[in-house]
């Protein structure tokens, strides 16, 4: 459990910067410019991320587990994943409706996906990475809020059409394929 907490700490940490420490993220990206800040935030943010996985991947077989899912909830965890990647994808194609709306697709798609696995899975290894990545994604959009929610001028469909195309296509591959060989665990 300890490095599943390191890499939330490293990998949620360098996310936070923006929100927590403008001014001191503002004056590194001066001081080092835009492509070596990005470099040295990628590093760090693989870097937690591996100790995430890698700490998940360790900590889950021998996590007390707290509760048990209905199997019926797995059909409400698919929904939502498929909502989930829709919104994932909104936030990378042009703006379209979804977007425009939700404003932070991304952040929104990250508290869909946190919620979505704290119903499939009652282990504690579980409960902690989604309530950590649930409560950082609160966090930074109540941050992205005091900041002042992007305006959209143009808007158009085709960035819904991309994003609920693409959006289901990924989640068919994942709960048919990808999510049993990347995790180990069919979702079906």
């Amino acid at each position: 459990m300890t490095w599943l907490i390191v890499g939330l700490i490293v990998f949620l940490g360098v996310h936070s910067v923006r929100a927590v420490a403008p001014a001191w993220r503002d004056a590194m990206v001066a001081r080092l410019g835009e492509g070596s800040w990005k470099g040295l935030y990628s590093l760090i943010s693989l870097a937690g991320l591996v100790l995430l996985v890698w700490g998940y991947a360790q900590a889950r077989p021998d996590a007390p587990v707290f509760y048990e899912s209905p199997i019926w909830t797995r059909h409400i965890v698919i929904v939502l994943m498929w909502i989930a990647m829709v919104l994932l994808v909104a936030a990378y194609v042009p703006t379209g409706h979804i977007k425009k709306r939700i404003k932070h697709p991304m952040i929104t798609a990250v508290k869909v996906w946190a919620l979505a696995h704290l119903l499939a899975n009652g282990d504690l290894a579980t409960i902690v990475l989604c309530l950590a990545v649930l409560g950082w994604a609160v966090f930074v959009r109540i941050a992205e809020k005091r900041g002042g929610d992007p305006v959209f001028e143009s808007v158009s469909v085709t960035g819904d059409i991309i994003a609920v195309v693409a959006g289901s296509v990924v989640t068919l591959w994942f709960v048919l394929q990808l999510h049993e060989l990347l995790i180990g665990v069919s979702p079906v």
